[in-house]
């Protein structure tokens, strides 16, 4: 605690500002985040499921240094560096049952101590979570929407490369969401060379074995844009009962073979060439690479205002109208929402260690910090409040201001009295203590 003068404003004489109003946090948010939490057993997991190789006996163990990374990232607090500022904040000590967080070294020591079994062990957890999420609320369809994206790298950053599509250095990773609840469903890291369907069907395959094994009446759908238009891919997504639709180039073969369908837009825009027009259709087709043909989505349209026709082609076993297809697979859209949430608002775009492990080991931190907040905003919190964004929700519920008060027996958090979010605050607590969770 800073003992100072009080400070006195030239704007207003009657104001004095000092730094000794005693235990005080700006992160009363956490407490019902932390409640949730202990609720789907997600600290005990950690502790009995994450070991680093480290031999040594330390204060600060791995499992608790993995979850204060996690706290501090739905907080905002992104760096290492910010756990010396958090070092004795009462509502991160009190949620991580410490009388003081690890320092930034320690917290830099410990991702630097992570390595492939690490990420063995996050994939694990994130199996057990997910387990234990739909024992809460099971979906009846689950929509895997999968897609790349580009992670920045500065320097000579092990697996840094060039990638052509969004020209500039970085990583390439794999992201797969559900597109109807916004769970990051699996994550993995890749050089930045890599082209977008390299590792696509090894990648997604031990996530829809375990659809098979543990949730076998859950349907799979999958969308994906052209960079997964990949036969070895069809072929994984086809033996393993998932319906899909993915997006192709566009191809003279495939023009060729839409040919009937351009000749009805053509008449259907002779006598206007000014207006939008649009036509639908579909027909069978086979790539060299192909053992068998596929069924083809096919929409043609021709903007207001332009003489030029625009295709789509969309390869898919659905079956359903090729305008519902279309319609389909357009709305994978909001995954650009999920990516963008996740990179800026999770920090998972932060690669800022010289080893590529290291830095895979971080997206899987990123990702339990963004599914944790995902599953809480999905099943506690107040309906109005459920489409928020991270940033809004940091704002309106996390940065709450309390004051701490120990007595003898208990540690009572006094949240601002002026907080316009105490009947949801309230509710969100009613919400987690009447979840039934099945841990084992």
């Amino acid at each position: 605690m800073h003992s100072l003068d009080d400070l006195q404003l030239e704007s207003n004489n009657q104001i004095k500002i000092n730094f000794n109003g005693g235990d005080l946090s700006s992160d009363a948010g956490l407490i019902p985040i932390n409640e949730f939490a202990c609720k789907i057993g997600f600290s005990q997991l950690l502790q009995s499921h994450f070991k680093t190789n480290d031999t040594a006996l330390r204060f600060h163990k791995d499992n608790e240094n993995a979850m204060q990374k996690i706290y501090q990232t739905i907080a905002g607090y992104f760096q290492d560096d910010d756990a010396d500022e958090l070092t004795t904040d009462p509502v991160f000590t009190s949620v991580l049952g410490k009388r003081k967080l690890a320092s930034q070294p320690t917290m830099s020591r410990f991702t630097n101590r992570c390595d492939d079994i690490c990420l063995m062990q996050f994939e694990q957890i994130a199996q057990e979570l997910r387990r234990r999420i739909y024992s809460i609320q099971k979906p009846k369809q689950v929509l895997i929407d999968i897609d790349s994206t580009l992670f920045a790298t500065f320097g000579q950053q092990e697996g840094n490369d060039y990638n052509q599509h969004y020209s500039n250095y970085g990583y390439h990773p794999l992201l797969a969401y559900d597109g109807l609840t916004g769970d990051l469903l699996k994550a993995e890291l890749r050089p930045g060379n890599f082209y977008t369907s390299k590792g696509a069907p090894a990648f997604i395959y031990p996530l829809l074995l375990e659809y098979q094994q543990d949730y076998p009446d859950i349907d799979i759908y999958l969308r994906g844009d052209s960079g997964f238009a990949d036969v070895m891919f069809y072929e994984k997504l086809e033996s393993n009962g998932v319906t899909y639709a993915i997006r192709m180039k566009e191809s003279g073969r495939l023009r060729s073979a839409a040919d009937e369908l351009e000749s009805e837009l053509i008449d259907l825009t002779k006598d206007n060439q000014v207006n939008y027009a649009v036509v639908y259709g579909e027909f069978m087709y086979k790539a060299d690479s192909w053992l068998y043909p596929r069924r083809i989505a096919v929409k043609i349209e021709k903007p207001y205002g332009q003489m030029t026709h625009l295709y789509t082609f969309i390869v898919t076993n659905i079956e359903s109208k090729p305008e519902d297809v279309i319609r389909f697979y357009c709305n994978r859209g909001t995954m650009e929402n999920f990516i963008k949430e996740s990179k800026s608002g999770f920090n998972m775009k932060a690669m800022s260690s010289h080893d590529f492990v290291v830095n895979a080991n971080k997206l899987q931190l990123s990702a339990l910090a963004y599914n944790l907040l995902n599953w809480f905003r999905r099943l506690v919190l107040p309906a109005k409040m459920r489409k928020l964004r991270i940033d809004t929700l940091r704002l309106k519920l996390i940065k709450i201001a309390a004051r701490i008060i120990h007595s003898a027996r208990y540690i009572t958090f006094k949240l601002c009295s002026s907080c316009p979010y105490q009947n949801d605050y309230l509710e969100i607590l009613r919400n987690i203590k009447n979840l039934t969770v099945k841990l084992e």
